[in-house]
């Protein structure tokens, strides 16, 4: 599956339009080359359009210069994504890579064919004095089928290729003196089944807890394509989702009553997750600069890369198996029903206070005690306080901000200790014979008591006053 990034802007234009002139604008000195396409496009959705409501489109196209499957999704600003697979020997079978990108929108609802456009397409290259491609100007004629209905329309699609936003901008202006539009719909799929396309209404509340709940969720649909593609961010942000989620229905439970086995299915994910996530950090901190530091240590990384190497292999197969299973969307079912909820209890924020002194206490235990396992039971519910601290974050204003910083340092700190009390299991593990293994631990070790010393700097600073009083 090929993947870019593309920039366009669409414009209506009426039956006589002619493209101006459009040298000397943007540095643009040439349009010749003009090539004339025949595109025929059928797109598929679900039979309530989920994909196009949630801005997404998937077509198999013929014809021009990227025939094959296309899937759009948003991108970064007005940009949009391009997920590409070329042409299989069904037509209306649409490749198991796309349908897996949007998994999380359209569930258990198959796809089918929902309207066919035809497009005669005149493509005018703008160059500049290098020759160099700035944008594309498509001037498309389009005839588009939808349940046994014929729309007809012209329109104009410019395209960045080498160029940047002032290309567009410049051209724009010069188009609608010609008497273009902005065009009146995202796509020509939308245009052709019109109101249908509409995204529902969202469900929205002024509750802080509610709020951060249907957050997570978002979160979570959000990150699912990039999972499935193996981005190691994507997996880390979906991670953190179900885990904020997690926490906030532990936190909240008199608000969701009926969730409280859903904690044991986001821990299942989130377990799936960390199988991958956690390999992935673990190589990268244990390996950072080791092959430079001598012979002595390639044997070393070697061992601990392949190691590790097979604990992500792993973990990404059972997720990528995971993500396709009905346990999964059984899941996503369901949180899309807690984030639909609309009660919450009284004095929510009391419960937020309420975790963050545990918190304090089961630290202030750890630390009398000096037990490596007490401080990771410390910073586990740190992590809790600190996402019950971010359902109200903008209820406490400029301090409310600065309590979650401060609670992030702290949990970071903690953090960086248990990863060296890991990684000291993990050496030990792997060679318990072996003298250069035996250096590698020692580094852990003074790790984890540079980090110990750092502890109560950050603890200090999450316990002022001035960054609690405002929990009540």
């Amino acid at each position: 599956m090929e993947i870019a990034s593309e920039t366009e802007r669409k414009y209506d234009v009426p039956a006589e339009f002619e493209l101006p002139d459009l040298t000397g604008k943007a540095g643009i000195t040439s349009t010749t080359g003009a090539e004339t396409h025949d595109l025929d496009a059928t797109y598929f959705d679900t039979d309530d359009l989920a994909l196009m409501k949630n801005r997404r489109t998937l077509r198999r196209r013929t014809g021009g210069g990227d025939a094959g499957w296309h899937l759009k999704t948003p991108g970064e600003g007005t940009s949009r994504t391009e997920h590409r697979v070329p042409l299989n020997g069904n037509p209306d079978t649409v490749p198991a890579e796309l349908i897996g990108q949007v998994r999380a929108i359209i569930r258990r609802q198959p796809v089918k064919p929902v309207a066919r456009l035809r497009t005669h397409r005149v493509e005018t290259p703008l160059r500049d004095a290098d020759g160099r491609t700035l944008a594309l100007v498509a001037q498309d004629q389009v005839i588009a089928l939808t349940d046994g209905h014929e729309q007809r329309w012209q329109e104009v699609e410019v395209e960045l290729v080498d160029g940047g936003p002032r290309v567009l901008k410049a051209v724009e202006k010069v188009l609608l003196k010609a008497g273009a539009s902005p065009a009146s719909g995202p796509s020509k799929v939308s245009r052709a089944v019109g109101d249908r396309a509409k995204p529902e209404p969202q469900i929205t509340s002024k509750d802080p807890v509610l709020r951060y709940v249907r957050e997570q969720r978002d979160a979570i649909e959000a990150y699912d394509p990039g999972v499935r593609q193996g981005d190691p961010e994507a997996v880390h942000k979906m991670r953190v989702g179900t885990r904020r989620l997690r926490s906030t229905l532990k936190t909240f439970k008199r608000t969701f009553p009926e969730a409280a086995d859903l904690g044991d299915e986001l821990k299942w994910l989130a377990d799936l997750l960390g199988q991958v996530r956690d390999g992935q950090v673990q190589e990268g901190k244990l390996l950072a600069g080791l092959d430079e530091q001598g012979e002595q240590f390639r044997p070393v990384a070697a061992r601990i890369r392949e190691h590790l190497d097979r604990q992500v292999a792993e973990g990404r197969a059972a997720l990528d198996e995971a993500l396709e299973g009905e346990r999964y969307l059984t899941l996503l079912d369901r949180i899309d029903q807690l984030a639909a909820q609309q009660t919450v209890e009284k004095d929510s924020i009391a419960r937020t206070r309420k975790s963050l002194a545990k918190a304090d206490g089961l630290l202030d235990e750890a630390l009398a005690h000096g037990e490596d396992h007490e401080l990771h039971d410390a910073r586990k519910a740190y992590k809790r306080a600190r996402y019950a601290v971010e359902v109200f974050e903008a209820e406490g204003g400029k301090p409310g901000k600065q309590l979650v910083k401060s609670l992030t340092d702290l949990q970071d700190v903690l953090g960086a200790h248990q990863d060296s009390v890991v990684a000291r299991e993990l050496l030990h593990e792997l060679g318990q014979d072996s003298f250069w293994f035996g250096v590698l631990w020692a580094r852990q070790e003074q790790v984890g008591k540079d980090t110990y010393r750092e502890l109560p700097v950050v603890v200090e600073e999450s316990r002022r006053k001035r960054l609690r009083s405002w929990l009540g």
